[in-house]
């Protein structure tokens, strides 16, 4: 059988891009929280298709919504209106406060939309000249990886040698008020896009308090306010959105990954019509977005989420794995921090082992993680776990710790 995982290794090595560095695990059946591996080996997924997988693999309900769609209509375009689009609509709108959603595929689409969206904003609502407006973005961003968003990323494995990058970004520090209020002074500034919390940077929690005042500087000057909430989104912090924790509504919302459980890619981009309105037919669109089977697949997602109570579900196991993980080797674990079941801990190298090493540990006694920036790895399990199989997972770290 371990030969079998070198072949399955061996092909995608063979022929496709190496645009990945995954874990050496071969898996080819998920439940629940739990995945297993061409040896039939049962692991804990610690990681959840950053954040995709909320409602556990292959929920039942939301299985049966893709099957019992995909053998009645998938795909029409947006050339034809199709019988679920509205209802969508209608109901993801209604959830979360807003006149309009634009349905995308992916969370970079999502992204794109969003900035799409905010520029027309700023030339036929906002008044600004055209070509002239900016968006602030933060340091440490992640947002996709597409031409325009790696434009104001400074993660170099992301921008480096893919240049020229497009204009129209002020970056600025995360989690600085003041270093916001000093760029919202360009008259020519029509958005601020932010990660509520920034995920694939390692989980920075910003203060208490400043996503509500940095809302409220933006509402000062007349500046969209775009939530980034791909991965934070859909109860994965303790709240249906992360924003919720401070009461923000954003202008721009984008949601993404657990929009449809983890089966297929859907994203969405919620506003009011006055932003959402500023863009015409023809002049955005998708082949795929909005598709019936997307329609069908992210009603029963999203139930899921509210009928099994995840957000709270999420919410009081965060706090249970926070304060077990803060017991731990505080030489190993230097830092652990999150929101809900959204969670990082800081590992010290030992002996040359790093993030990437403890993770291998992790895989061996049955749990799956992955590093990110070299010392960092984040917890993020499926917001079904339940409380007994997260003391389980906390003893595997503990005993990984104590080998390590």
């Amino acid at each position: 059988m371990a030969d079998t995982k070198i072949n399955y290794i061996g092909l995608e090595e063979k022929y496709g891009a190496h645009n990945y560095h995954p874990l050496p695990v071969v898996l080819e059946r998920g439940e629940g929280v739990f995945v297993y591996d061409t040896d039939g080996k049962k692991y804990y997924d610690f990681l959840s298709a950053y954040s995709a997988i909320n409602q556990g693999h292959c929920h039942p309900l939301i299985i049966q919504s893709l099957i019992n769609q995909s053998q009645k209509l998938t795909l029409t375009s947006r050339a034809f209106h199709n019988n679920l689009l509205g209802q969508y609509e209608e109901y993801i709108t209604t959830l979360l406060g807003y006149d309009k959603v634009l349905p995308m595929n992916t969370g970079v689409e999502g992204v794109e939309t969003a900035i799409k969206l905010c520029r027309r904003w700023s030339y036929d609502v906002k008044g600004i000249k055209n070509n002239e407006t900016k968006i602030i973005v933060c340091e440490g961003n992640f947002h996709g990886r597409t031409s325009t968003v790696i434009s104001f990323s400074n993660d170099p494995d992301s921008r480096n040698g893919f240049g020229p990058y497009m204009p129209g970004f002020i970056s600025i520090p995360y989690n600085d008020l003041v270093a916001l209020e000093n760029a919202l002074q360009d008259v020519n500034v029509g958005g601020f896009l932010v990660e509520p919390i920034q995920g694939e940077a390692g989980v920075i929690v910003p203060d208490e308090g400043y996503l509500s005042k940095a809302y409220e500087l933006c509402k000062r000057k007349n500046v969209l306010f775009i939530a980034d909430e791909i991965q934070t989104g859909l109860s994965r912090t303790g709240k249906m959105l992360a924003c919720d924790h401070e009461n923000v509504h954003p202008d721009i919302l984008i949601l993404g990954k657990a929009l449809s459980g983890g089966t297929i890619p859907v994203s969405a981009v919620l506003c009011n019509d006055e932003i959402m309105l500023t863009i015409k037919p023809g002049e955005h669109g998708s082949t795929y977005g909005g598709n019936p089977l997307a329609c069908a697949v992210t009603i029963t997602a999203l139930n899921v989420l509210m009928d099994e109570k995840l957000s709270e579900n999420s919410f009081r196991l965060g706090n249970i794995l926070r304060a077990e993980l803060n017991k731990l080797n505080k030489n190993l674990i230097t830092s652990v921090r999150g929101k809900g079941l959204f969670n990082a801990i800081v590992i010290k190298s030992k002996n040359g082992n790093d993030a990437w090493d403890f993770c291998l540990a992790l895989m061996k006694n049955g749990l799956l993680a992955k590093p990110t920036h070299g010392d960092i790895i984040r917890f993020a399990p499926p917001l079904i776990i339940t409380e007994k199989q997260l003391l389980e997972c906390i003893e595997i770290i503990k005993k990984t710790t104590e080998e390590f």
